[in-house]
């Protein structure tokens, strides 16, 4: 069974589509499951209109990660189907998906989709790179959709939309979840496919798995968006890698991390209230 956990805030424009092109797949072993964050704009009732989807309503916005690890919960699929809202997916993507996961390493825990931008002329993201300088990046963005059209490993799966074996989250489940819930939103992927590798578990790129998706569709604003991705990467490094062990990086430090932090304080006010001890290592 695949079951596929879709996360929704005022997503009533988005869902609709999203949801058509999973019921609409010709594979029939799945349960699909909506976590709707306290949306305002009908989106809940708009789920009920399908009645072979699982419906969880909270009555707070509880953010990404913990809104993904309620639908793991309740889910008993043997891989999970991450999908963000605005993502719609290619015909057959499901039934192609299991055929991949049948063939694959039994040590493989993340299987990455080809995700493209609406135009489907782009490339959104063919998973994620963590480079030296503990920064990381999407595979391919921006690129055209005929590159990167072979089959890899690679570091980690953009949660937009990726597959995860549920033995592998069962093992690396924290206090704080399977995505770590204070992380809220955004780079609890990074965090989620680093903690996968140093135990072993690898990330497999399907480039014949392709999918649409909008992007920004919760509507988070710049300035907010920015600061969550500063936090987050801080939060991610200090977990998996350790504060002194990424100080020992220098160069990191002192041309990219550092001239950041200053430019980051004067222009975002939320990076202003940031506090570095706030993080439990």
């Amino acid at each position: 069974m695949i079951s596929v956990v879709i996360l929704t805030y005022n997503s009533r424009d988005f869902v609709r589509f999203c949801l058509g092109s999973v019921f609409s797949q010709d594979y029939p072993n799945l349960e699909v499951i909506i976590v709707d964050n306290a949306s305002s704009d009908g989106t809940p009732e708009l789920v009920k209109k399908y009645p072979k989807a699982i419906l969880i309503e909270n009555k707070e916005n509880l953010g990404a990660c913990r809104g993904r690890n309620q639908g793991i919960e309740v889910s008993s699929g043997e891989w999970i189907l991450t999908l963000d809202c605005d993502v719609t997916l290619e015909k057959d993507f499901l039934s192609k998906a299991v055929d991949i996961i049948n063939n694959l390493p039994s040590n493989t825990g993340i299987l990455q989709s080809k995700i493209l931008n609406l135009n489907k002329e782009t490339i959104y993201s063919c998973g994620i790179h963590l480079s030296w300088m503990r920064r990381f990046y999407d595979i391919g963005r921006g690129r055209g959709n005929k590159e990167f059209s072979e089959a890899k490993s690679i570091f980690g799966a953009c949660s937009a939309c990726a597959f995860y074996k549920r033995r592998m989250l069962g093992e690396l489940k924290e206090k704080t979840g399977y995505f770590d819930e204070r992380f809220f939103f955004l780079v609890e992927d990074v965090d989620l496919a680093w903690r996968a590798k140093k135990n072993g578990f690898k990330t497999a790129f399907a480039p014949e798995l392709a999918c649409r998706h909008k992007g920004n569709s919760s509507k988070v604003g710049k300035k907010k968006r920015q600061y969550l991705c500063f936090r987050n990467r801080f939060y991610t490094i200090i977990k998996n890698e350790g504060f002194i062990k990424y100080s020992l990086k220098i160069l990191p430090l002192l041309f990219y991390d550092l001239p950041k932090v200053v430019y980051l304080i004067f222009t975002n006010r939320y990076v202003r209230k940031f506090r570095i001890n706030d993080i439990e290592q």
